[in-house]
């Protein structure tokens, strides 16, 4: 990401913590769309991402594109984040995407969990190849991706998590569903203070190993460390743990890997 990028999504999530008191599912919700419509027209994405334009002349922009269909806390937060310098359209895109994701997980409180459905949806579509097919492809329409999303979770998951997965399977900005849903639920944890380990291992975790994971994984980080346990049997034996760009390869695979290479250097 763009130095200007960086102070940008600085700027806009501190936009959103003034007006945390006042955020719902609706301003995520609209946030999400407002993005898709800005993704929707190449001439309106290139002048909200102009960093010649001023902030001003871009939110009235804004303004005059959605009218009275963008109110309340997400035209204060939509326009705050175009009238921001980006460095490209993509990263703008990801600030707006950001910045919805947060206000869901604002919305729905410390209690929902909202990370771990992100997860157990994530896990329950890459175990079923048609359904993996049918909302990764590009070929696939946004609004029937996000109908579909939204038909398998609702009344399983809290309204926030429908409303962030429906929102980014209709727009996955060229990453594969579960790239997309893991930045989800990392951006979700870390609006709570917290960060995602993804633990894979060759058989399930227990629960006390899990605990034992993420309780030693808090200390190493001096923060809460939420665990989501993936299971790859071609790894033979031990654990992978990957927290954001860190990532800690013990697994029988990897050592025979090296050895391997080892042998042929």
């Amino acid at each position: 990401m763009g130095s200007a990028s960086r102070q940008a999504l600085v700027a806009s999530r501190a936009a959103l913590d003034a007006l945390a008191a006042k955020v719902d599912v609706d301003a995520a919700s609209a946030l999400f769309s407002v993005g898709r419509a800005i993704a929707g027209s190449t001439q309106l994405a290139a002048a909200m991402a102009d960093a010649s334009l001023e902030g001003a002349a871009k939110a009235g922009l804004l303004s005059s594109v959605f009218g009275t269909s963008l109110t309340g806390p997400a035209a204060t937060l939509a326009s705050g984040i175009v009238s921001e310098r980006w460095s490209n359209e993509d990263e703008m895109l990801g600030g707006i995407e950001e910045i919805a994701i947060r206000a869901a997980a604002i919305a729905a409180g410390p209690r929902a969990s909202i990370e771990a459905e992100i997860f157990a949806f994530s896990g329950a579509v890459s175990t079923d190849a048609e359904l993996e097919l049918t909302l990764g492809s590009k070929l696939s329409d946004a609004k029937g991706k996000a109908a579909l999303a939204s038909r398998l979770l609702t009344g399983k998951a809290h309204e926030a998590t429908v409303v962030i997965v429906s929102a980014l399977v209709a727009q996955p900005r060229g990453r594969r569903i579960g790239a997309l849903l893991a930045h989800a639920a990392a951006v979700v944890a870390d609006q709570a203070g917290a960060s995602v380990a993804t633990v894979t291992s060759a058989r399930p975790l227990t629960a006390e190993q899990r605990a034992s994971v993420a309780k030693s994984l808090s200390s190493s980080y001096g923060r809460d460390v939420l665990v989501n346990a993936e299971v790859d049997e071609s790894i033979i034996g031990g654990i992978r743990i990957q927290v954001g760009d860190d990532v800690m390869d013990g697994t029988v695979s990897s050592r025979l890997n090296e050895l391997r290479r080892e042998l042929v250097g």
